[in-house]
């Protein structure tokens, strides 16, 4: 006979911040697109950096991936265990993309970059929480 605990009241909420920050950067993300998309010329790159893209091109990688990342919050409130290796997987490639979109706009994707740092270890150490909810 096994007994299940009730997760810790910390680990449940660490999971809803990795479920609402999820969505915030989705969010965050789709509006660096369109701004990207609409005003191109917002951004201004730095001379001489080694990956230049088109900025309307980034632009809807930023809408596209924004959308993903929503969802995979909106999922993983669910308790999903799917969605918290999709929370995981796309907090990583938001990771990569803000990376690369540095040279665009500096401050704000260190922010994200962060932020996406706190979702990724929010879901591998207490991701399991929201299971037993």
């Amino acid at each position: 006979m096994t007994t299940q605990s009730e997760p810790s009241g910390w680990a449940v909420g660490w999971t809803a911040y990795a479920a609402i920050m999820l969505m915030l950067v989705g969010f965050f993300h789709g509006f660096a697109g369109f701004v990207g998309i609409l005003e191109g010329d917002l951004y201004v790159l730095a001379a001489g950096y080694v990956l230049e893209f088109d900025v309307t091109t980034w632009g809807w990688i930023h809408l596209i991936a924004g959308i993903v990342v929503f969802f995979a919050g909106l999922a993983l409130l669910s308790g999903a265990t799917w969605a918290r290796i999709v929370g995981v997987t796309v907090a990583v490639l938001s990771t990569i993309v803000n990376f690369t979109w540095l040279p665009y706009y500096p401050l704000w994707s260190i922010i994200m970059i962060t932020a996406n740092a706190f979702v990724i270890w929010a879901l591998t150490v207490h991701g399991r929480a929201l299971d037993r909810v």
